[in-house]
């Protein structure tokens, strides 16, 4: 299996399915990808104690890096063989804090594709639907 024959989507699904290795950032901030479709990611992500602000909170980093990587990673379901993206903006909105040890679910959505850019939105919600943060991406295709 070799990522620079596949597209993205493959990819992503090979990703989810444990044929090719975890990116790192999923071990500093633990992700787990749950469903991948096109256009579309699912991610459960944990913050834990070493996730914590100086006030002894969970940082909003970790909301932050949640929220790039659904994004992205939903971009990257767009992707054709050989492409890649850079995220180019990211909003995040913290809408309450982030438990320490409660998986939550984490869902990205590709809502506006051009030929050079992707606009996604992504939400982290707990298994109730209760909003913990919401945010948006653009990222920029590379060839």
């Amino acid at each position: 299996m070799n990522p620079k024959e596949m597209t993205g989507l493959q990819i992503m699904q090979a990703a989810a399915a444990g044929l090719i290795p975890r990116a790192p950032i999923s071990k500093t901030i633990p992700m787990v990808v749950k469903e991948v479709e096109l256009n579309r990611v699912v991610f459960e992500a944990t913050a834990n104690e070493t996730h914590t602000n100086p006030l002894g909170g969970v940082h909003g980093g970790f909301a932050a890096t949640v929220m790039d990587s659904i994004t992205g990673c939903a971009t990257h379901t767009t992707l054709g063989v050989g492409e890649s993206y850079g995220t180019i903006e990211l909003n995040v909105k913290m809408c309450k804090p982030i438990p320490f040890n409660k998986p939550l679910i984490a869902e990205g959505k590709v809502i506006n594709k051009t030929r050079r850019l992707v606009i996604t939105e992504g939400y982290i919600r707990d298994e109730t639907g209760s909003l913990y943060a919401y945010g948006t991406a653009t990222c920029m295709i590379l060839s």
